[in-house]
């Protein structure tokens, strides 16, 4: 499928979803990622045109730079510790709209964010929807560590089935940095388990910060298709 296709289908949910859940005088917590961008822009040309007061709070160094871009209201959760809405990508989203979430290392901030939230909203294009988790996310549970402690948590990790690896920069020598100043381990599993289990045992190890697992967190999710149209899936009762 062309760039040009994808590119369409992560603009038309970022609309939707900013359509459907900003209302005005809204504190709204702005995800990461290439989707959020389009989100962000929806949001600023609505502010302009509905002459909207809305406060955003960033979910990382990259969202913190497409507020500020975008001439949008910054702030953060010390000033607003409790949002209206937040919305977010995902790198993949099951049935029950369980995400694995953390491919561009942004997850604790981002974890932190939509639980803030009253409301969390999804959005992603149609290849990040499965019907369970690692159906199509082979790259594994993105798991943010103390550097002092990635030898030990790999280990850890291992013990109970895991293959943890120490995601390593592109652009740089050596491991991923987060904007928390941690490392990541991608860990994959040889077969498909119960998720809310693996989050609960991941972030009880020592030196976790936390996982790419947000289990039971999003309220609704905004699919956009190949063809600019848009699906959608609520959470199940």
């Amino acid at each position: 499928m062309s760039a040009s296709l994808i590119e369409v289908a992560k603009r038309a949910a970022a609309i939707a979803a900013v359509n459907a859940h900003v209302k005005n005088n809204q504190i709204v917590g702005i995800g990461s990622g290439s989707t959020i961008v389009y989100a962000v822009r929806r949001l600023a040309e609505r502010i302009a045109d509905e002459n909207l007061q809305i406060v955003c709070v960033p979910t990382s160094f990259q969202a913190r730079q497409l507020i500020i871009e975008n001439k949008l209201t910054l702030s953060d959760l010390e000033r607003h510790p409790q949002l209206d809405v937040a919305i977010d990508g995902a790198d993949e989203v099951d049935d029950n709209l369980d995400c694995i979430k953390g491919g561009g290392g942004c997850h604790t901030l981002e974890k932190i964010v939509a639980s803030a939230a009253k409301k969390f909203i999804v959005i992603a294009d149609y290849r990040k929807d499965s019907k369970i988790l690692g159906e199509k996310w082979k790259k594994g549970i993105p798991v943010e560590v103390l550097p002092f402690a990635y030898v030990t948590v790999k280990g850890k990790i291992q013990e109970f089935g895991g293959s943890p690896v120490l995601r390593m920069a592109v652009n740089k020598a050596g491991p991923v940095v987060t904007d928390n100043g941690n490392f990541i381990l991608d860990v994959t599993f040889k077969s498909v388990m119960n998720w809310s289990e693996i989050n609960q045992e991941l972030t009880m190890i020592p030196g976790v910060v936390d996982t790419g697992l947000f289990v039971g967190m999003a309220e609704k999710a905004y699919f956009g298709m190949e063809d600019g149209n848009v699906k959608f899936r609520e959470r199940p009762v």
